[in-house]
């Protein structure tokens, strides 16, 4: 009798909006996709054509609901725990400007005023991480930048902040995976 294949997590962050083309710090702020988002996340459906998932999933933000119909699926399953990290009052501020009155801001290393925590992060990407490593399949997530490197960290059963090693650019495509028992990167922003 043959072991069942190692889950593997499937990332895509969603196509260029307006705020992230110019930098701006996006999470409950709802935007659409610019054209050249539009005509990226369409390529990106010839990409993920020839895989089968088990289960897909999208944050409810429309810029990733839009990817991931525009990529060729529609149906992808709302995840509320996949939403960006909740920046409070810095949304729509880019780092620079916030670095004006904190030097050295970052998502990973500072608070975001009225904005989520590190912890509250964890808390909501590990039950994505836990039903995805119980499912034994396939899964394709729809999501956000800084929530998928975070998501990324905690797959690799690091701290949130270390999602701060992983640059992901807009339209790309991530696997998470297996080697033998441990959870690795099996190919990143591509």
């Amino acid at each position: 009798m043959s072991e069942a294949p190692a889950p593997e997590l499937w990332l895509v962050r969603h196509g260029e909006t307006e705020w992230s083309r110019d930098h701006k710090h996006t999470s409950v702020t709802d935007l659409p996709l610019t054209e050249v988002g539009e005509a990226a996340a369409l390529a990106l459906r010839e990409r993920l054509a020839a895989t089968t998932f088990d289960l897909v999933l999208t944050s409810p933000r429309q810029r990733a609901r839009r990817t991931a119909e525009l990529a060729g699926f529609p149906g992808a399953e709302v995840d509320d725990d996949l939403v960006e990290w909740a920046y409070g009052d810095y949304e729509g501020i880019t780092t620079a400007t916030i670095r004006e009155s904190v030097p050295g801001w970052t998502v990973w290393t500072h608070p975001s005023p009225d904005g989520e925590t590190a912890a509250d992060v964890t808390r909501r990407l590990d039950r994505v991480v836990h039903r995805v490593k119980g499912s034994r399949g396939r899964t394709l997530a729809f999501a956000h930048g800084h929530s998928l490197r975070a998501l990324a960290a905690r797959w690799l059963e690091q701290p949130v902040q270390e999602g701060r090693f992983f640059r992901l650019d807009t339209s790309t495509v991530s696997v998470l995976g297996f080697e033998r028992e441990t959870p690795v990167i099996l190919s990143w922003n591509a």
